[in-house]
């Protein structure tokens, strides 16, 4: 029961890395030449997950902008909003399962307490 908790433990610290690196990315949004980031979420051994947190370099969109100098090209963020919120409801929904699966393994470890007293 103790390995559940751990790997419950584990997708939730992994699920609040994604989380930081979508709201991050949002927050971001605005800033020229800003490069998104991605979280992967692998399985670990012998049990729970491990994340991998890597930017992707593909450009943004390149527009004309007026400066002192006249125009200018400049390179927007890379960050899209359309695939940043629908990230943000799974991560959400990953999280209420993992956080079930602590909620049930406390109520059997609660169960066999109650049995071996």
């Amino acid at each position: 029961m103790i390995s559940g908790i751990h790997s419950a433990l584990s997708g939730l610290m992994a699920i609040q890395k994604k989380s930081e690196s979508n709201a991050n990315n949002v927050a971001n949004i605005n800033t020229d030449g800003y490069k998104k980031t991605r979280v992967t979420i692998h399985e670990q051994e012998p049990q729970g997950v491990t994340t991998e947190v890597r930017q992707l370099n593909n450009p943004g969109p390149m527009v004309y902008e007026q400066t002192e100098n006249g125009e200018t090209l400049v390179e927007k963020s890379n960050v899209e909003l359309t695939e940043e919120l629908p990230s943000m409801m799974l991560s959400r929904r990953q999280f209420q399962a993992n956080i079930k699966t602590v909620q049930i393994t406390d109520e059997m470890l609660g169960s066999l307490l109650d049995i071996k007293s």
